[in-house]
């Protein structure tokens, strides 16, 4: 019996098969040394660090800007609603524009959970996630090139624990923010969607876009939101002081767990993993 069947429960309990309409991937191997020699497979380590750095500029130089005007007014500056839409619309962009190249990750947190559901290899993700945090320290380089004094004097952007919030509550935030974002781009991708919904045409950024801007909506006053690795280890590479060290481990076990949580959701109880492997509780009596 063909892949692509499935089985259908008719009014009278009886199942009957039917053709998908749509083509699962296969998975990704786990090591897959055939990428070394693609030039695709380099082209999309680029697209991601040039993407994670254009991503770092925006957003260190928006945060700032923010601190800046705020100091003398309390009313200046963008706000936490502007750097939201600043983060969301630019990973919007961003998205959009390499998703057909890299996949639009620009995040390890991303990446880690798509290698946990085989759509990737793990050589990919390695040399994704290096690249990653190489252009996240890049961007704040560059960043603070332009505006040194203001980016030591507010921090460059830092994830810090914000003053009266425990690490319990700072972790739980980073996981759930990054469970929202990474289950949405799950969604947004996924094949068997696009098939049954293509007469509602959705472009998968807008919806990643909207899940970034409303996770910083919701986390920016506790931890300033994180939920990237990446963005969290450069910039507080490049600000290196012990503040931004103190619980940096935060900003990489909250995104990696939220990412496997969603991951695991996904493909065992949305797409009905488990229930494949079992054969759909299927009985030889009841075919």
């Amino acid at each position: 019996m063909s892949s692509n069947t499935v089985f259908e429960r008719r009014s009278n309990g009886g199942l009957a098969a039917t053709a998908k309409d749509y083509q699962d991937p296969p998975p990704a191997p786990l090591i897959d040394a055939g990428e070394f020699t693609q030039w695709s497979f380099y082209r999309a380590i680029t697209v991601e660090f040039v993407a994670t750095l254009l991503f770092l500029y925006v957003l260190v130089l928006t945060v700032i800007g923010y601190d800046t005007q705020s100091a003398t007014n309390v009313c200046g500056g963008v706000g936490v609603l502007g750097i939201a839409w600043a983060v969301g619309g630019m990973i919007f962009v961003l998205v959009y524009c390499t998703a057909g190249i890299s996949g639009g990750h620009i995040n390890p947190a991303v990446t880690f959970g798509l290698f946990l559901a085989r759509k990737i290899s793990l050589i990919r993700a390695v040399f994704y996630i290096m690249a990653q945090c190489l252009g996240a320290i890049c961007g704040c380089a560059l960043a603070k090139s332009f505006q040194k004094a203001y980016y030591v004097r507010y921090r460059g952007g830092t994830n810090i624990l914000a003053d009266g919030y425990s690490i319990t509550t700072g972790l739980a935030a980073e996981i759930a923010g990054t469970f929202i974002l990474v289950y949405t781009v799950f969604s947004a991708t996924d094949p068997k969607r696009n098939a049954r919904d293509s007469h509602v045409p959705v472009l998968a950024p807008l919806p990643i876009g909207f899940a970034v801007f409303i996770v910083h909506l919701a986390t920016i006053p506790i931890t300033g939101t994180g939920i990237n690795p990446a963005r969290s280890f450069g910039a507080a590479v490049i600000y290196n002081r012990t503040e931004a060290w103190d619980h940096h481990w935060i900003f990489w076990v909250g995104p990696f767990v939220g990412a496997a949580i969603a991951a695991i959701y996904h493909q065992v109880i949305i797409r009905a993993g488990a229930v494949k492997a079992l054969g759909s509780f299927k009985t030889s009596s009841a075919l």
